[in-house]
Formats: structure tokens, sequence, C-alpha cells
């Protein structure tokens, strides 16, 4: 009866989309990231990220010894980067 309801390709087919779905789902982002996991992100050293936090390129919380950084303001300042370069290349 099983095989009745669901013949041989159409389980196949449902299958294939639930495995493509899950290809393509995304994984959501931490909303607050540690130190190592800012340098990771980024490929950067950890004077690099203290540079970025202390110039304030990057905004910082600290609580206790440990610094945090919130992901969508690194997002944020990434893009607020790119569209400074965008606007430097069209002034030349």
């Amino acid at each position: 009866m099983h095989d009745a309801l669901f013949p041989e390709h159409f389980r196949s087919e449902i299958a294939n989309t639930i495995r493509e779905e899950l290809r393509n789902a995304v994984t959501p982002q931490p909303t607050w990231l540690r130190s190592s996991q800012v340098r990771e992100m980024l490929n950067i050293s950890d004077s690099t990220l203290q540079n970025l936090r202390i110039n304030g390129t990057l905004p910082a919380y600290k609580l206790g010894t440990t610094w945090f950084y919130k992901h969508d303001e690194i997002v944020a300042a990434l893009e607020a980067g790119r569209q400074h370069r965008k606007e430097a290349d069209h002034e030349k």
C-alpha cells in the first residue's frame, strides 16, 4: 500500500527537493561573536582587530575581560567600507 501512494519517481523527486533545500539553507550566524571568531571571519590578526576596535571601525562590547562583537555590526562595517571605496573610485 505504501508503494501505491508514493511511486518511486515521486519519492525520489521529493528526496532530491529536500536535499537541494537543505544544501541551500542558510546557517544563521550567532548574534554575538568573540574576538577569535571575528579574527577568523575576517582573516585578520589580533593586533589588527584591536586597531579596528580602538579606531571605532568595529564597535565592540566588553564583558569582564572578554570582547564581543555583533555580527550585524561587522557586516555593516564591511558594507560601509565597500561603499566608501566605490565612492572614492568614482571621484578619480
